[in-house]
């Protein structure tokens, strides 16, 4: 897929985003009707609306690609190289308890590669994107302005971002590696954009969580200037078995 097409569909996406996470907000203040799932995760009438939004409109601009979505079981018994990953509320518990963390995404996946992606959190009002070509944007109120993280960065005064307040032995010893002074909890793939932006500089990771969970993140940090990898210094790649990750450590530059 050529890179001119690629990011008309992802410029085509960027109102189905706002549209979904309006809906999303609205949804909220009406009162979420919720269900556990199979695997012990909630899920809520919010993430069933937005799913139906987002897969309807990428089937619209990219009939021929395969899409794999969280709430969905289409495609995932499926060995796949080019295809979507879709986690239409990502933060499903953030989301629940009417806080602001919660992210709606999708990553286009390439030759198992993530190419391009969205990232929009609306309660907040921050949309994330990149089509690949080596740029990634944000949009904040109406404003876009380009991430770039080929920049220097003061080594002593690197801040983490972590899924949990407990760290893991194995996190905190990439912490110490990496000079980390400080971390903040933070929920969703929205921590993956404040890598990209240079708000924080680290996040790690073992492996948890799934594909759909990463995979636009990835996209917008390895555009912005940012790195990631797995516990081993290996590129990360997608269509693994049950889609499940691997461990991830995210720099905001490759400065670190």
């Amino acid at each position: 897929m050529e890179i001119n097409k690629i990011e008309k569909v992802i410029r085509e996406l960027i109102p189905i985003f706002f549209q979904a996470g309006k809906l999303s907000i609205d949804l909220r203040k009406k009162g979420l009707i919720k269900e556990i799932k199979k695997d012990q995760t909630p899920v809520t009438n919010g993430d069933i609306e937005v799913n139906k939004i987002i897969l309807n409109n990428l089937k619209k601009l990219t009939p021929d690609i395969p899409i794999v979505s969280e709430e969905n079981s289409e495609n995932k018994n499926t060995k796949l190289n080019t295809f979507w990953l879709v986690d239409p509320i990502d933060g499903t518990y953030s989301y629940i308890n009417n806080q602001d963390e919660f992210t709606l995404n999708a990553g286009l996946i390439i030759n198992k590669s993530a190419i391009a992606g969205i990232v929009y959190a609306p309660a907040i009002n921050r949309l994330f994107y990149s089509y690949g070509n080596n740029i990634s944007y944000e949009i904040n109120n109406d404003n876009e302005k380009v991430i770039n993280n080929k920049k220097e960065i003061n080594k002593n005064l690197i801040k983490a971002v972590s899924y949990s307040n407990k760290l893991k032995p194995e996190i905190i010893d990439i912490h110490k590696k990496l000079n980390v002074k400080e971390y903040k909890k933070m929920n969703s793939s929205l921590k993956f954009c404040v890598v990209a932006t240079g708000e924080f500089q680290v996040y790690a990771a073992e492996p948890r969580a799934r594909e759909w969970d990463i995979a636009a993140g990835h996209a917008i940090i390895k555009n912005s200037g940012g790195v990631i990898t797995d516990f081993d210094g290996k590129e990360i790649y997608y269509g693994k078995d049950g889609f499940k990750n691997s461990s991830i450590i995210l720099k905001s530059s490759n400065n670190l």
